[in-house]
């Protein structure tokens, strides 16, 4: 006889959900690695470039399906948000600030999301939500930060401009649902970014020239693991969770990225950033866990009969 499988409860679907969308901001904890030990030194806008437009183009190619109405301008725009002007803005933060104080100022993106819930959607996250995003960015702080962290003005700009960029493309993704798979989705977006990102890249950065077989090596893996899966689960995990749960999620990525240096660079862990590990982490279960609280039961209104 063959066995039939018990239908998953609505737990186990919200674990499932919450475990896939948080392999996207893992992944991306391990870019600074990659980026350091495989790709050319000093591109920035060329790792943005071929991070995004082949990785577009390759899952428009295999999907095979277009905007529709107004999801021409809507992909425009989220494509912008989600990577046209947010991997600039990173890389420009990136070069200008240590990662300590880049990660702490991207660690504020789940109260960013919050307030911007707040007004856009009417949705107001639960208080202790807010407390355990406010410990999360206190976790990470003192997992990355270092006493001789300097604080350029315009790497700061830049990184709370990327965070917020992200912020709003969450809730508008939100707002708007999707009238189509989160892959094909993922696809549109990329493609806009990509293509507004390769003139820049052309006329500023141009073509290294030569490409080694480690740079193929990163090129690849952040384009098809970090961008092309990775987005991919992000916004399948924006269209079934709350604001504040995926947000709260991008917490992974610094501590992905500090475990990455301490097991591929060689680095080590002081006490305080232990310390900042175990709140960070702590931080991201408890908002997960007051995230899933059911919702008061809401009463359906009537529906209002039409005039002929």
């Amino acid at each position: 006889m063959t066995a039939i499988a018990a239908p998953r409860t609505p737990r186990a679907r919200h674990a499932s959900d919450l475990a896939l969308a948080a392999f996207a901001p893992a992944s991306w904890g391990t870019t600074y690695v990659v980026t350091t030990t495989l790709l050319p030194a000093d591109r920035p806008l060329l790792a943005a470039t071929l991070r995004a437009l082949p990785a577009g183009l390759v899952l428009l190619a295999v999907t095979r399906r277009l905007p529709r109405g107004d999801w021409w301008w809507r992909s425009v725009v989220l494509g912008m948000l989600n990577f046209g002007a947010f991997f600039p803005l990173l890389f420009f933060a990136a070069y200008r600030l240590p990662g300590g104080v880049a990660a702490t100022i991207g660690s504020v993106q789940p109260l960013v999301v919050a307030l911007l819930s707040l007004g856009v959607l009417r949705v107001a996250p639960a208080r202790a939500v807010l407390y355990a995003a406010l410990a999360g960015t206190g976790g990470v702080a003192l997992l990355t930060l270092t006493a001789d962290a300097r604080l350029d003005p315009l790497g700061v700009a830049a990184m709370l401009t990327a965070t917020s960029l992200m912020a709003v493309a969450i809730v508008l993704a939100k707002k708007w649902g999707r009238p189509e798979s989160p892959l094909v989705m993922t696809g549109w977006q990329l493609t806009v970014g990509g293509l507004a990102l390769l003139p820049p890249t052309l006329l500023t950065e141009g073509v290294p020239p030569s490409v080694t077989g480690e740079n193929v090596l990163g090129f690849a893996y952040l384009g098809i693991v970090g961008t092309a899966i990775g987005y991919a689960l992000w916004f399948r995990g924006i269209d079934r969770l709350a604001p504040t749960s995926v947000s709260l999620l991008g917490l992974t990525n610094p501590m992905v990225a500090t475990l990455a240096g301490l097991l591929i660079l060689g680095q080590t862990l002081t006490p305080w950033q232990v310390l900042g590990f175990t709140i960070a982490l702590s931080a991201l279960v408890a908002g997960q866990a007051l995230n899933r609280r059911p919702a008061a039961p809401t009463v359906e209104a009537p529906p209002i009969p039409q005039r002929a």
